[in-house]
């Protein structure tokens, strides 16, 4: 007020109005100023904590797809702790279609994404046509044991008191274990051939000779392909000149479903076993019929064949060199083997049920007898031939891929064990060691899991495969043997048509020494006690079967059923699909911010 007084003295009235006004702007002025620093220094704190709260929202959708898609431990809503804020994760939906949101918080700034995943699985489309289909090794039953539904074996069908098979029995005469003609070296061959991709390359020729004279039984193939063609009809067929002529000596059928993208062998059995004789040129030829430069098959070749050589063409028209010329493929052809007998067996029930074998002994049919040599009453029908081999289901190719999947996932270092109750989700994975579950354990699988080692399953053990692979079924394979009992049991996903494939590599077979791991029991694997929904599968090996195993299907170069044990087959195995799981791979559908 003195100044303002002082002023008001010396200037009139006048002035002092004018440098109040002046002052008040200046006043106005420098309030605003401050105003607004303080509205852009809290407008950048803002954007700081919502570039902060995003950040953290993108680690929380990170940290759960990392867990999702390697198949580690996580909880369907959890909380992220990321740098001074947080995030909030939620997983929702089946794995096949995986909702996942991550809603971050810094300062109560907040940033909310979202990731939609789906999964990448791979399916192998299998047939098992049989309640149990046996190898060379033959289906040996003991007393009161039996087979619900059809059964064909490569080799001898032997019964106990009461063993019984309630379909169909078959028993083939079969193939020698040992290849007649062998072209396969070196293992990773050193050409290749494309064929069915071209007019000009739609088929292929293999021209071969034979060192004794024997009927032909089937041949192998090391193929793999590219896109998904169709069946071929294999043939052997007569020389003409220096190409394959036009008379088809035997056929069989290549299943594409056996082929896969990687080199395998596959297995084509000839639908009949006529006499080749020794010195005489034969030819082999993968008739196709179309071509299609997306959709064809590409089989191992090397040039140290000396019986023949590789040609491709069109089967009746144009043949032509390979490239380069000289080349062989890589192949098998098999002869001889052993009469196929079926001895002690109660085959069919209610009138219906066949059998079908050279020999026949001690055995009633309740359809017709099929055979050559009978012991016993009603006399042979001998209108049809012998059965020949059958193939397998699944190809050394097929066992191949199903490794690469658990191999593309986790690895798990040395033994796995599960005890006690405990509970465990794995898959894919590979196993180094061996696989020990028991008592009261619960494993789920959500995706192909290989054990290098051993499996054992004791003691009300489950596995079982995630919701996820819906009507689809789950692999579990083993290099080593594998021993189911007391109440383990294998479950599918819960839908119709979902099946676990139990599979091992293992070459006990009963009967031999091994090449590869100790024998148990003398068996690649032994299955008893209410086994459940699983398809058992030793190509290589014995499977032994005892008290009521209750396994839907059963293939293995050898089958023992051992007292009372039985297998009922059931009928959806006909088309069964086996995938990689859904944590086989998964894919980012869509990565959002959604608030």
């Amino acid at each position: 007020m003195k100044i303002i007084n002082k002023i008001k003295e010396q200037t009139g009235q006048a002035t002092l109005i004018m440098v109040i006004v002046i002052m008040s702007v200046l006043l106005v002025i420098i309030a605003s100023i401050g105003l607004l620093t303080y509205n852009d220094l809290r407008t950048i704190g803002n954007s700081v904590d919502s570039s902060q709260s995003y950040f953290a929202a993108e680690a929380g959708l990170e940290d759960a797809v990392y867990r999702i898609a390697r198949s580690k431990q996580y909880t369907t809503s959890y909380s992220l702790t990321v740098g001074s804020g947080s995030t909030q994760v939620d997983i929702a939906g089946p794995l096949s279609a995986l909702v996942v949101t991550s809603n971050g918080n810094v300062s109560s700034r907040y940033r909310k994404l979202e990731v939609n995943l789906g999964t990448t699985q791979s399916t192998t489309n299998v047939s098992f046509n049989y309640g149990v289909q046996v190898g060379y090794g033959g289906l040996v039953m003991s007393n009161n044991s039996g087979i619900n539904g059809n059964v064909y074996s490569n080799g001898p069908i032997s019964g106990g008191n009461g063993s019984f098979v309630t379909g169909t029995a078959f028993s083939a005469t079969g193939a020698s274990s040992n290849a007649n003609q062998v072209n396969d070296l070196p293992g990773s061959p050193p050409n290749s051939i494309n064929f069915r991709n071209a007019s000009s390359s739609q088929d292929l020729a293999q021209s071969f000779q034979v060192s004794s004279s024997e009927p032909i039984n089937k041949v192998q193939l090391y193929l793999r392909k590219t896109g998904n063609p169709s069946n071929a009809t294999v043939r052997i067929v007569n020389n003409n000149g220096s190409s394959p002529g036009t008379t088809t000596i035997a056929s069989g059928t290549l299943n594409s479903g056996s082929v896969t993208g990687s080199y395998g062998w596959v297995d084509v059995t000839m639908t009949t076993s006529p006499q080749l004789n020794s010195g005489v040129t034969y030819w082999l030829v993968v008739d196709n019929s179309t071509q299609n430069a997306s959709n064809y098959y590409t089989i191992g070749a090397n040039n140290t064949y000396a019986n023949g050589q590789a040609k491709v063409g069109q089967q009746g028209g144009t043949w032509n060199d390979t490239s380069p010329s000289g080349l062989d493929s890589y192949f098998k052809v098999f002869l001889g083997g052993t009469v196929g007998s079926i001895t002690g067996v109660n085959i069919g029930s209610g009138g219906v049920g066949n059998a079908y074998a050279n020999v026949i002994n001690s055995s009633t049919v309740a359809g017709t007898k099929y055979c050559q040599t009978t012991n016993n009453s009603p006399a042979c029908n001998t209108s049809q031939p012998d059965p020949t081999p059958s193939d397998f289901p699944i190809s050394d190719a097929n066992i191949a891929q199903f490794k690469a999947e658990a191999e593309a996932g986790n690895t798990v270092s040395g033994n796995y064990t599960l005890t006690n109750g405990a509970t465990d989700t794995i898959g894919p994975t590979k196993i180094t060691g061996n696989m020990n579950l028991s008592n009261n354990v619960t494993l789920t699988l959500t995706g192909t899991v290989y054990v290098q080692g051993t499996v054992t399953l004791s003691n009300n053990v489950i596995v079982q495969l995630d919701s996820g692979y819906g009507a689809n079924g789950g692999v579990l394979i083993a290099d080593g043997f594998i021993d189911v009992s007391n109440n383990a049991t294998f479950q599918g996903s819960g839908q119709v048509g979902s099946y676990m494939l139990v599979i091992t590599t293992n070459d006990c077979n009963g009967t031999n020494s091994p090449t590869g791991m100790s024998c148990t029991s003398n068996s690649a694997m032994s299955v008893g006690n209410n086994a459940g929904t699983v398809v058992m599968f030793a190509q290589n090996g014995q499977v032994l079967v005892s008290n009521n195993a209750g396994a839907k299907e059963i293939t293995g170069y050898r089958v023992s059923l051992s007292n009372n044990a039985v297998v009922t087959y059931e009928t959806g195995l006909a088309n069964a699909n086996f995938s990689s799981g859904p944590g086989g791979g998964f894919q980012i559908n869509s990565w959002k911010e959604i608030e």
